[in-house]
């Protein structure tokens, strides 16, 4: 008998064939290409159908981009389009011959990923900290996931870092818009636009064209602009961990999504950062660590949901 995850992206789906005691089976990662609306829910039907008809699925567990309405059974997911609200559970539920089935945010099964296989293992309070496009955390508060009234909790990217107020935050976020993927190229293109003179590595790459990579690289390299950008970050992340540990005292703080990666390298810098904000007890006490499951987080948490899943139902609590 086996458990299914499934972690979609905003690029991909990955599917995962789990044993219960946490070994990958199995891994297919299937490009989305130019998929939309209902063509991204068939693609995950399609691939439940199939992975019936060679495995012997107990349950299955689902991570999605966005937020996971647990009372309708529908998503937002703000990437994929067509997905205001979507209604994943119960396409799900008409493919899955009466299997067990539930869905959560990818920041939740990133942390459980790693409460289960990963950095947080047999640790009870723990946040994994996802820098990728977007900025997110996943929070484990005495080993169960903090989800909040509606389900929205750990939307960090909108953590209130700077001052004054911007109409540039509105769509993603304060914090989200200066120290994401995307904002590290944002603050580039801000800061190439003002500089008249710059001869930098970044000098033959269209500002359209710029990505985070292109900034690490130029970082390497002692570029200014990269290293003005990815110094900012620093102090961003850190006062992000530095409110994190303050509000949770958590034991661990992970760091994962595409971001970390390259960012690995400064969390040290991160954490003196940090120390200046946080509270001076509850900083020493917790440790800043990259992501043990690196891209695998979000599968292997969407198969630890599966798992608590099928037990709950089968002890006869929902």
């Amino acid at each position: 008998m086996a458990i299914l995850g499934i972690d979609l992206g905003g690029t991909k789906l990955a599917v995962g064939v789990f044993s219960e005691d946490g070994k990958i089976l199995s891994k297919e990662i299937i490009p989305l290409g130019s998929r939309a609306g209902k063509d991204v829910g068939f693609l995950i039907t399609n691939a439940i159908s199939k992975h019936f008809k060679i495995s012997s699925i107990e349950s299955i567990g689902v991570s999605v981009p966005g937020i996971s309405r647990i009372k309708t059974g529908t998503v937002w997911a703000p990437n994929i389009q067509g997905w205001e609200d979507y209604p994943l559970m119960q396409e799900i539920k008409q493919v899955a011959e009466n299997i067990p089935v539930i869905i959560d945010s990818d920041r939740a099964c990133y942390i459980l990923g790693e409460h289960w296989q990963g950095a947080a293992k047999q640790i009870n309070d723990a946040i994994f900290l996802a820098v990728g496009t977007g900025i997110g955390a996943g929070i484990l508060i005495n080993g169960t996931v903090l989800r909040g009234a509606h389900d929205i909790a750990g939307a960090i990217g909108w953590m209130a870092l700077d001052r004054p107020f911007k109409n540039k935050y509105i769509g993603c976020g304060c914090f989200e818009y200066h120290a994401s993927g995307e904002g590290i190229t944002k603050m580039a293109r801000e800061i190439l636009n003002e500089q008249k003179n710059y001869s930098g590595e970044l000098k033959n790459i269209e500002p359209a064209k710029l990505t985070s990579a292109n900034i690490f690289s130029a970082y390497e390299k002692n570029d200014p602009v990269a290293t003005q950008v990815l110094q900012q970050c620093i102090e961003f992340w850190g006062m992000s961990v530095a409110n994190l540990v303050s509000l949770f005292n958590p034991e661990k703080i992970i760091f994962g999504g595409g971001v970390f990666g390259p960012a690995v390298q400064f969390i040290d810098a991160i954490k003196t950062e940090a120390a200046k904000w946080a509270q001076p007890i509850s900083i020493t006490q917790v440790s800043l660590v990259p992501s043990a499951l690196g891209g695998d987080a979000g599968i292997y948490g969407a198969g630890f949901l599966a798992l608590q899943n099928k037990n709950h139902q089968q002890s006869g609590h929902v």
